[in-house]
């Protein structure tokens, strides 16, 4: 990151709050998905890196997150061509997820309420360029589709003063970061730029997903006790009296 952005600008405070920011009205359905039994991955971009992988790492559900690129070719997906803003690449993470624990819409509520700006064209804070943007690299239609529909909900709705600037993009490829890259946050937490950037956004991260597990523990153990009741309503119900075979002998 610029050296100049070190002191706790480059990862701006998002101006939505968590706690009550809204649900995505349309979002990628999961019926019939099992808890681990499958694998989805959402690529964004919403500044550095290093933050936004910090966030992600909380959520339930998330399997891994890697620092990388998009945008642009194999050949420019360098940090240090990168960083000068002279090439079509983001700074990007990589979500792989399990969509029964998680949802793509909700992914996309983290991002928008806890992990960026999303009001800042080409920036975030103190670092300033087009790699910085904020943008969603769809890899399909139903992606595009739910993300395009949550900008104009949140727009809509007036949820930031100002308008929602986040690009739409096709994920062409995804490019892996530099190995020094991944689990920055994690591994520094004392780096000036980490503790007064990154780590506020990961305890507000933290926070939601304590919120997320409550309530998905509330769901469990309704759906056990609604799957309780039906059985033995099951069991209850007075059963047919058998019919006589015709062929016996009374």
């Amino acid at each position: 990151m610029a050296l100049g952005a070190m002191i706790g600008l480059a990862c701006t405070r998002a101006k939505g709050d968590a706690a009550g920011f809204p649900l995505p009205a349309v979002d990628v359905p999961a019926t019939g998905v099992e808890a681990g039994t499958s694998r989805a991955s959402a690529v964004l971009a919403g500044g550095c890196f290093w933050c936004t992988e910090a966030v992600f790492e909380q959520i339930p559900g998330v399997l891994d997150v890697v620092s990388g690129y998009a945008g642009d070719t194999a050949e420019t997906a360098k940090y240090d061509i990168v960083k000068t803003g002279r090439t079509r690449h983001a700074e990007v993470i990589r979500i792989d997820y399990d969509p029964a624990v998680v949802s793509y819409g909700k992914l996309l509520k983290v991002f928008f309420s806890i992990a960026h700006d999303p009001t800042q064209l080409n920036r975030q804070g103190g670092d300033i360029g087009p790699q910085y943007r904020s943008a969603i690299f769809y890899a399909n239609d139903v992606e595009r589709d739910v993300a395009g529909a949550y900008i104009k909900q949140l727009d809509e709705a007036g949820v930031f003063p100002d308008p929602i600037v986040t690009t739409l993009e096709k994920l062409e490829a995804f490019y892996m970061a530099e190995d020094y890259h991944q689990d920055y946050a994690q591994i520094n937490p004392d780096q000036p730029y980490v503790a007064h950037a990154a780590l506020p956004k990961r305890d507000k991260a933290k926070k939601l997903a304590e919120k997320m597990k409550a309530e998905q523990a509330e769901k469990e153990a309704a759906a056990k006790q609604d799957t309780g009741a039906a059985e033995g309503q099951a069991q209850t119900q007075p059963q047919p009296e058998a019919k006589p075979d015709a062929g016996a002998k009374e």
